[in-house]
C-alpha cells in the first residue's frame, strides 16, 4: 500500500492534518514537539467509482464516490539542523524512509517561527520553511553516504566494481536503484568514480528528489494574509485548512452534516437543530471552503498520489460479465498502480502465483482479450486469466 509521510517543523498543523485525514487519535496542541513518536494511520484517495457509468449496484462506494486506502505517517516536527541532532534529532528523518512521498506541511499563515514557536500570523515568512526540509534530508543522505565514501572510493579502483551499484546498496532503505544513481550522475555532469565527498551535496539532493518526491502543503490557510498566500501560490503550494476538515469530519460522524472528504461544500442534516456556536463555526468553515474550493485536505492527498506518484486506479474482477468476484461482490477491489502498468503487473499485484501463471487478460468493459504488455488506463476493469489455481 502507498505510504505518505507528513513532515515539517513543529506546530505547523501536521497532527491536525493527520487526524482529519485518518480520524485516528493524535495529540494536538499549540506548542512545539507535541508529536514525539510517529503516528500511523490509514487515509484514502478519492475517485469516481465505475459502478455509476455501468449502472451497477456496488457496496464499496458512497454515492458513486470510491475511497482507496493508503498509509499516512505523522512524524515529529523537524527544526533546522535536525540532521546534526538539533531538536529531537535526525532519528525522525529515519521514519521517512518508508514513505513513497512526503507532504511537507508549512504554516502558511506565518504564525510560527522556524522552530515552531507561536509568533502571530504574518510575523514569519513561510517561504523560508519551504526549502528547509529538502535541505535537512539532503544533509541526512549526505551523512549516510559520507560514512561509506572512503570504502566506495577504494573499491571504485577495481574494474569489476560498479560505483552505481555500490551507492545504491548504501541507499537500499531509500529504494534507490543503480539506474537512479547513474541518471543523477549524468544529470549533474559529474564523475562519481573520481568525485570528492565534499562536492556531492547536489548529488545527494538529487537522490532525495528521486526517492522522496515532495509536495508542499500550506496549512492554516484560513488565517493566512493575502500577501503570503500569493507568494506561496507562485511556488505551487497545496493550500489546506486541516482544522476545518477535522471539524467537518467530526460533524459528519455525529450526523450533524452531510459531507464526504473532498466535497466542495456540506449541508446540514435535515431535522438537525444547530446551536449558535455550531452555526457560527460552520458558517466560518463554509466561507473557507468557498474561497478555497473545499478544505484542501483530500485534494492534497489525491494530488500526491495521482500527480506526484503518478498512480491510476485499476479494478480487478473474476467475472467480466457481471464485474464481480466469485462471490458476486461487484467491483470488490481497487488497486493504485503506477501509470504505465500492464495486465501482467496487475496479476502480480493481485497475487505472486497469479502473476507467475499469467496467461492473458480481458478488458471487462469491451470483453476483449488484451496482451500482457497492454498499457492500463485509469478506471480499467480487468479480468486476469492465469494458470494458477
Amino acid at each position: 500500500m502507498i505510504t505518505l509521510a507528513l513532515a515539517g517543523k513543529p506546530n505547523c498543523g501536521k497532527s491536525t492534518f493527520f487526524k482529519a485525514a485518518t480520524m485516528a487519535n493524535a495529540e494536538i496542541a499549540n506548542y512545539p514537539f507535541t508529536t514525539i513518536n510517529p503516528n500511523f494511520g490509514v487515509a484514502c484517495v478519492r475517485t469516481t467509482c465505475p459502478c455509476r457509468g455501468l449502472d451497477l449496484t456496488c457496496n464499496h462506494c458512497v454515492d458513486g464516490v470510491r475511497f482507496v486506502a493508503i498509509n499516512l505517517i505523522d512524524v515529529a516536527g523537524l527544526v533546522p539542523d535536525a540532521h546534526k541532532g538539533k531538536g529531537l534529532g535526525n532519528q525522525f528523518l529515519d521514519h521517512l524512509r518508508q514513505a513513497d512521498a512526503i507532504l511537507h506541511v508549512i504554516d502558511a499563515s506565518g504564525g510560527t517561527d522556524s522552530e515552531g514557536n507561536p509568533v502571530g500570523a504574518g510575523n514569519h515568512d513561510p517561504a523560508e520553511d519551504v526549502k528547509f526540509l529538502e535541505y535537512e534530508m539532503t544533509m541526512w543522505v549526505y551523512g549516510i553516504l559520507e560514512k561509506h565514501w572512503s570504502r566506495l572510493s577504494r573499491q571504485a579502483s577495481v574494474k569489476t566494481f560498479s560505483i552505481h551499484q555500490g551507492i545504491a546498496e548504501v541507499f537500499t532503505g531509500l529504494g534507490i536503484t543503480p539506474e537512479d544513481v547513474h541518471e543523477a550522475e549524468l544529470l549533474l555532469k559529474i564523475d562519481l568514480v573520481h568525485a570528492q565527498m565534499e562536492s556531492l551535496v547536489p548529488f545527494c539532493a538529487q537522490m532525495v528528489r528521486i526517492s522522496k518526491p515532495m509536495l508542499v502543503v500550506g496549512n492554516k490557510i484560513d488565517e493566512t494574509p493575502e500577501a503570503l498566500r500569493e507568494k506561496l501560490a507562485a511556488q505551487k503550494v497545496s493550500f489546506v485548512s486541516a482544522a476545518s476538515e477535522l471539524a467537518l469530519r467530526n460533524a459528519a460522524t455525529a450526523k450533524v452534516i452531510k459531507y464526504l472528504p473532498g466535497d466542495k461544500e456540506f449541508r446540514v442534516t435535515e431535522g438537525v437543530t444547530l446551536s449558535a456556536p455550531q452555526k457560527a463555526g460552520l458558517a466560518k468553515i463554509a466561507e473557507v471552503m468557498k474561497k478555497n474550493n473545499g478544505t484542501g485536505v483530500q485534494d492534497t492527498i489525491n494530488r500526491a498520489v495521482f500527480e506526484l506518484l503518478d498512480r491510476i486506479v485499476i479494478y480487478p474482477v473474476e467475472d467480466e460479465h457481471k464485474f464481480c468476484n466469485k462471490q458476486g461482490d461487484v467491483l470488490p477491489d481497487a488497486f493504485l498502480m503506477k501509470k504505465g502498468s500492464t495486465p501482467h503487473d496487475l496479476a502480480f499485484q493481485v497475487h505472486t502465483d497469479i502473476g507467475k501463471g499469467f496467461l492473458y487478460a480481458i478488458d471487462a468493459r469491451t470483453k476483449m482479450r488484451i496482451k500482457e504488455n497492454h498499457l492500463l488506463k485509469d478506471g480499467d476493469i480487468i479480468k486476469i486469466v492465469s494458470a494458477a489455481k
